[in-house]
């Protein structure tokens, strides 16, 4: 009860305004699935699956009441753990097509900005996943080299750990990068 008390009070701290005019940082990353458009698509339609996509130094969790349904004006409360310190992140999920993409946006967490598009298409061999990521780290001129390279990390993550999901649950056998090679 403290805890959360103190997160929110915190949170408030860490509001989010407008899209900056500069500093901002740009990620894209895509990632192909071996899985159907609707199951991926479902997949990101369940929040509590962020929990499995985020690295663990992230002690990432969710804070508000699941299951949640995923909608435009959503609110997801979650606490992430920076340097051991717990920071709060609120989402606003902006934009919601289903079997498209969806957006996501800070309220209050720990950049200045972040705004997160996730888009879905059809491929030969399942589906690609499309990540592009707009953020401005806060103190940006002190922090923005390794958070950087954290962000770019996680999403490095994201994109194994979604593989190895859906090709355990399609029983495929993920080659390493030294058995692709001829």
């Amino acid at each position: 009860m403290a805890l959360n008390f103190l997160l929110n009070t915190f949170a408030d701290a860490l509001a989010t305004g407008d899209r900056p005019n500069q500093g901002i940082q740009v990620i894209h990353e895509e990632t192909l699935v071996p899985a159907s458009l609707e199951e991926t698509f479902a997949f990101f339609s369940d929040a509590a699956n962020l929990e499995r996509l985020t690295p663990t130094w992230l002690n990432f969790r969710i804070r508000s009441t699941t299951p949640l349904t995923m909608r435009a004006g959503l609110e997801i409360d979650y606490v992430i753990g920076l340097r051991g310190f717990p920071i709060p992140w609120k989402t606003r999920i902006d934009v919601w097509e289903p079997g498209v993409r969806f957006v996501d946006r800070q309220v209050n967490g720990p950049y200045l900005w972040w705004h997160h598009e996730h888009r879905f298409e059809e491929a030969i061999d399942g589906t690609r996943v499309i990540d592009h990521v707009e953020f401005v780290p806060r103190l940006r001129w002190i922090t923005g080299g390794f958070v950087r390279r954290d962000v770019e990390k996680i999403f490095q993550h994201r994109g194994v750990t979604l593989r190895q999901i859906f090709a355990a649950e399609h029983h495929i056998i993920e080659l390493g990068p030294e058995q692709k090679s001829f």
